[in-house]
């Protein structure tokens, strides 16, 4: 991680001088850093031992995930990311656009530097993916008729595939055999299914001071997420109304009151169910390559989720 925030603080230096503020505004070293964190313990080679390319990877698929991000805030509308104003609030949402597609371009750029070019076709596959899955998100937006297979297949390419990418890239640029490979690509779309599921619950039970970013905007953009589904699916017909009411821009149904309404059907206990079934799912892909020094490491992110939601509901309990 510290040969990353180099790697990242002289990237900053190859955007233009106008506007290398901006980049490196986007490019600070406090966020979570799951996708290089799946990159690194996927081509674990040790204690002590660094790979440059496995930093220059993780690098490439981290600055895709921050340019999606600058984009979903400005769709969203969200003030807060990372405990700090989104990039559309510092710098104006016009600008934030073509900042987060300079930042889609470098990271394709530093992907082309690589000696093959398998690991710049990988990126942008999956950079178009994620784009694809954003749009048919946003195109989706105060529908109410998703379904669960539509709605699963949009975080598929939203948020799993980068996950998905970052340990095939990890296993593949580390020399583990192609059968390894597959399955840390496996265990990669399990994982970014059960986060993004998390991520959804979150926007719902979590606490803004606690999660640092805005959260109510799925029900405020009009998304139809796994809670809000089995929301629909729960209430009284005319408390049904209104909150597809609130979904299609209507009369605003206040972020309390359908925390509330979760709470008091149990929500939160079957969107956990979700998760826990796609983390199974992960740690099943791996069981065949138990010997192999990465796979304890990506286990214990699999944990590191559990515990997570664990603490999730413990607060929304007490809440």
């Amino acid at each position: 991680m510290v040969a990353l925030d180099r790697f990242m603080r002289g990237q900053v230096d190859r955007f233009e001088p106008e506007i290398r503020e901006m980049a490196a505004y986007c490019l600070d070293t406090t966020g979570k850093r799951l996708r290089p964190t799946l990159v690194f313990v996927s081509g674990w080679q040790g204690d002590g031992v660094v790979s440059d390319d496995l930093v220059r990877a993780a690098g490439v698929v981290e600055m895709v995930h921050l340019a999606t991000l600058v984009h979903d805030d400005i769709m969203d509308r969200a003030d807060l990311r990372r405990n700090r104003r989104t990039a559309s609030r510092e710098f104006g949402p016009d600008a934030a656009v073509l900042l987060g597609d300079a930042l889609f371009s470098q990271a394709l750029h530093i992907a082309a530097l690589f000696p093959t070019p398998e690991v710049c076709r990988l990126v942008a596959e999956s950079t178009r993916r994620v784009c694809s899955g954003e749009i048919m998100q946003t195109l989706r937006r105060r529908d109410i008729n998703i379904s669960l297979a539509e709605y699963r297949r949009m975080i598929d390419l939203k948020t799993a595939e980068l996950f998905r990418v970052s340990c095939f890239l990890g296993a593949r640029l580390s020399g583990h055999a192609a059968d390894f490979a597959a399955a840390a690509d496996r265990f990669g779309h399990h994982l970014g299914i059960a986060y993004q599921i998390y991520d959804d619950l979150v926007d719902f039970v979590g606490e803004e001071k606690h999660i640092g970013k805005t959260l109510g905007t799925d029900l405020a953009t009009g998304k139809l997420t796994l809670p809000l589904m089995l929301l629909l699916e729960r209430v009284p017909a005319a408390e049904r109304a209104g909150i597809i009411t609130a979904l299609r821009g209507g009369q605003p149904m206040p972020l309390a009151a359908s925390q509330q309404r979760m709470k008091d059907l149990g929500i939160a206990q079957e969107v956990v169910r979700a998760i826990d079934d796609e983390l199974a799912a992960a740690t099943g892909a791996l069981a065949p390559h138990r010997a192999l020094a990465p796979v304890p490491l990506m286990l214990q992110l699999g944990e590191m989720l559990r515990g997570q939601v664990a603490a999730l509901q413990t607060a929304a309990a007490t809440a």
